[in-house]
């Protein structure tokens, strides 16, 4: 049996707090606490602290039955420590971190929870050995362009043991079955949700947050995401992060005629999307209810979708029709362009192509022939 488990609460604010703990005494473990209760105080989303407690409870479980303290890790020479964090590479991998002893995860995700580990480590450092650090990680300076270009420099941590991730592509919406799903909805929230979803590229949780009093410029049919910490139905902005999006003309005729249709029930609430009928109604959506609708959607259809694929059709449709990389990484809130650049499916013939016609238009640029 585990001897660790996950525990939360929620203040009278809305704000979750997660805890690892002892299955003997019920007890707090008290570094991981003062971590995550870090990580949620610099608005860090509650399901990425809630994975960072997990990630947390699986490695103290490992040194349990390794017989370690995280203090005799840091004690280690160099090479024993590289050991010890690849063997939880490989312990997690097994799925051994788990009672079921099920298959384990992909190696993308075994390599997070490595990280979240390593976050913990270097928090204790800062909190208690300043001069003790781990030997495994190496600073590295690595160079990226920000939003409006600009070059800059950032230093990080790097460890050279983490498991060969699989490039990973997710997929995207079709225009085609979008059609369908929107023709099968039964009411204009539902609609106008999977319009918002496409249209905007914004995440779940931004959509959710929207207020129609706040968020909607109404003249210019412009939607905003702004970051919210205490939403009744947890939904935040990701980043702390506030960006606009337009819309269409029939998609703002949409929203138009839903707020007209349910005035009666948005007047009791600032949020744009609540619950229709039943004892909630009124009540902003949550996300679990959204996935529900997509499900009997799914039912009606046989086409399955997330609001997650519908970010990746507003990403290649913006791809498709010319937008520059760090435009649709600006709209979908991405820090780095290598994310934006997972979301978009193209084919390698594409990027060849694309590649000549960069070097055909900017080959004076690289003054090459000077060099013959």
């Amino acid at each position: 049996m585990n001897p660790y488990y996950v525990e939360h609460t929620t203040d009278e604010k809305g704000i979750s707090y997660y805890f690892v703990c002892r299955k003997e005494d019920f007890s707090i473990v008290v570094y991981p606490a003062k971590y995550l209760m870090h990580k949620t105080r610099i608005h860090r989303s509650p399901n990425t602290v809630r994975r960072i407690a997990f990630s947390i409870s699986y490695y103290l479980t490992y040194l349990k039955e390794k017989m370690l303290t995280m203090q005799e890790v840091l004690e280690l020479p160099y090479a024993e420590q590289f050991q010890h964090f690849t063997d939880f590479l490989i312990w997690i991998k097994e799925g051994r971190h788990t009672e079921e002893r099920r298959e384990g995860p992909d190696s993308y995700t075994c390599n997070t929870y490595l990280r979240d580990v390593f976050g913990l480590y270097q928090f204790w450092e800062m909190e208690e050995n300043p001069e003790k650090k781990l030997q495994v990680l190496f600073d590295q300076e690595i160079s990226y362009k920000d939003s409006i270009g600009v070059l800059r420099r950032r230093a990080c941590k790097i460890f050279k043991g983490f498991l060969p991730e699989d490039e990973h592509i997710g997929r995207t919406a079709e225009e085609e079955s979008i059609q369908i799903l929107l023709e099968h909805c039964t009411n204009l929230r539902d609609k106008l949700l999977l319009l918002l979803f496409a249209e905007t590229g914004f995440r779940i949780g931004e959509v959710l947050g929207i207020r129609y009093t706040d968020d909607i410029d109404y003249e210019r049919h412009r939607i905003r995401v702004h970051y919210r910490e205490q939403n009744e139905n947890r939904a935040r902005a990701k980043n702390a992060e506030e960006r606009w999006a337009l819309i269409s003309t029939d998609t703002f005729e949409v929203l138009t005629l839903y707020l007209a249709q349910y005035k009666d029930l948005l007047k009791r609430d600032t949020y744009l999307f609540v619950n229709l009928t039943g004892k909630g109604s009124g009540k902003p959506l949550c996300v679990n209810t959204v996935y529900a609708m997509l499900r009997r959607l799914e039912g009606k259809t046989g086409i399955k979708i997330t609001p997650h694929m519908l970010r990746h059709f507003f990403a290649n449709e913006r791809w498709k029709n010319g937008w520059d990389l760090v435009l649709i990484a600006q709209a979908l809130g991405h820090k780095q362009i290598a994310t934006t650049e997972k979301y978009l499916n193209i084919e390698s013939d594409s990027l060849i192509e694309a590649t000549n016609q960069y070097f055909q238009k900017n080959q004076h640029l690289l003054s090459v022939r000077q060099l013959l």
